[in-house]
């Protein structure tokens, strides 16, 4: 799996790590439980331990209700793996076996930044189709009754920029609130992080709310803010993102950093109170030793909690995009992965 690195300043457009990622099966040490422990060297954690097709980038995941874990992640038609246990994972096909025709609209055959939930009775899959260095992007929408590869639907864009817009329109995530409102945040570099909200018999944009809403950004200093996932818990709207540079293997500076609010579109800030729409943000991954550039998360309840999955790059491996996946302890009020 390789990437041209982008250019230092440069917006990141791009998770596209090609799909030679195939052929690399990479088998840590066996271990019988997810080993997430701290280490005694760092302030954050070492990732849980995962064996076999684990070279991914921005993997989202799944529990089915027969408790096997599908993943899917950036690269060809939606790269995917799956587990029983948490720990092995084998590769699968990719979610789409023949690209929808409207992704060649964007200058591009593959998709990125996938989220993927249940809802309603059906498996939902946001993604995101653009070209590196570009905001001419879209979002895409498809739907599935049993998640696996092959058995997606298309339905087509969701929500698009364009190289005039100040937003960029990839990275989607989904979110559900108590109220039975849809909410879909994306967006990548630029003037950062965005919000619409959706009609939930479509999956769309509700025609009755067309406003794009403002999460989070760096006005100053590099614009280096991406992939926002948002849960809700006691009480307040959590919004995690990664920061910084990614897809420069060892030399990546990726970081997940969260805010909070009381309100789904915000203001969000950081434990310090810094406003997220200035610079703001409380730390919860970052590198550390093999562990370079934590980052491309979502987050997802599983039966002994909330986890944090993402994509580090090794250092011990060339920089290559592997999967990390983290318990996080909410008893501060604010996520610690652990």
């Amino acid at each position: 799996m390789s990437r041209t690195p982008r250019t230092p300043g440069a917006p990141r457009t791009s998770r596209t790590f090609r799909t030679s990622r195939r052929a690399a099966l990479f088998s840590l040490p066996a271990a019988v439980l997810l080993a997430l422990v701290p280490s005694a060297a760092s302030a954050y954690p070492n990732p849980g331990t995962v064996t076999g097709s684990t070279v991914v980038h921005d993997p989202t995941m799944i529990r089915t209700s027969g408790g096997r874990y599908l993943l899917y992640a950036t690269g060809g038609g939606l790269s995917h793996c799956t587990s029983t246990d948490r720990i092995a994972f084998g590769a699968g096909g990719d979610a789409f076996s023949t690209r929808p025709a409207w992704w060649s609209s964007y200058g591009t055959t593959e998709a990125w930044a996938p989220d993927i939930s249940y809802q309603g009775g059906k498996y939902l899959m946001y993604y995101a189709v653009s070209t590196f260095g570009s905001s001419r992007s879209a979002i895409g929408l498809a739907s599935s009754t049993t998640g696996l590869p092959g058995s997606w639907t298309d339905h087509g864009t969701v929500y698009t920029s364009t190289t005039s817009s100040d937003y960029n329109a990839i990275d989607p995530n989904l979110f559900v609130d108590d109220n039975g409102k849809w909410w879909l945040s994306f967006g990548s570099w630029w003037t950062g992080l965005k919000m619409i909200q959706l009609d939930p018999g479509t999956g769309k944009q509700l025609s009755g709310n067309t406003t794009r809403y403002s999460l989070a950004s760096r006005p100053t200093g590099t614009k280096a803010v991406e992939a926002p996932y948002i849960v809700k818990r006691n009480g307040y709207y959590y919004l995690f993102a990664s920061y910084d540079t990614c897809c420069a293997g060892t030399s990546s500076t990726y970081k997940v950093k969260v805010g909070r609010a009381t309100s789904v579109t915000g203001p969000y800030h950081d434990k310090n109170g810094v406003a997220l729409m200035n610079n703001g943000g409380t730390p919860v991954l970052e590198s550390h030793g093999r562990y370079i550039g934590p980052g491309g998360q979502s987050i997802m309840k599983d039966t002994d909690g909330d986890l944090i999955v993402y994509h580090y790059y090794d250092g011990n491996d060339n920089g290559t995009p592997k999967l990390g996946i983290n318990l996080l302890n909410w008893s501060s009020g604010w996520p610690v992965a652990y």
